[in-house]
């Protein structure tokens, strides 16, 4: 019987399904949020909407500090707890009761100096503080069977002449 994936090749065949440039700013992204979070959990869910790494102080979803996510539209920064952080930049979109998130497209990262200022505080509003030791560990939290395609589609050009459905 062959052996399971380990949860860091499963990770990249996940990214693997996006465009090239979608995975690249996933993986840019997540390396951006690890080096400021070196001891979190990562939590990864492959999900029908959308792709989640979750970094967290623990093992515990609700811990989650903030989050990569992506869609075939792109990928952002989910503050789970984002509708209580300060935001003197404007930079956090939604509108939701407790989620806030920030687009990572036209040079905005995780080190970009008002995205690191909402990590700092998201880190410093956590009830579980992150560990000061040691790498945090790599969870496969769930995959969903069915998923919106992680890939742009791309529609034909119309014919000239062709029937309009």
């Amino acid at each position: 019987m062959p052996a399971e994936p380990s949860p860091a090749k499963l990770l990249a065949g996940f990214i693997a399904k996006f465009d090239p440039a979608v995975a690249a700013l996933i993986r840019r992204t997540r390396a951006a949020v690890r080096r400021r979070l070196p001891t979190a959990h990562e939590l990864v869910y492959d999900n029908y909407n959308f792709f989640v790494i979750g970094f967290s102080s623990t093992l515990r979803p609700a811990d989650c500090i903030v989050s990569v996510v992506a869609s075939a539209k792109g990928v952002a920064l989910a503050f789970y707890y984002g509708a209580d952080l300060p935001d003197p930049d404007g930079i956090l979109l939604g509108d939701g009761t407790q989620n806030r998130f920030v687009r990572m497209h036209g040079g905005v990262s995780p080190d970009t100096p008002a995205v690191a200022r909402l990590i700092r505080a998201a880190t410093a509003q956590g009830n579980s503080p992150l560990s000061r030791t040691g790498p945090g560990e790599l969870v496969i939290r769930s995959v969903s069977a069915k998923q919106r395609p992680r890939r742009t589609v791309r529609r034909a050009a119309a014919r000239p002449g062709a029937a309009k459905k």
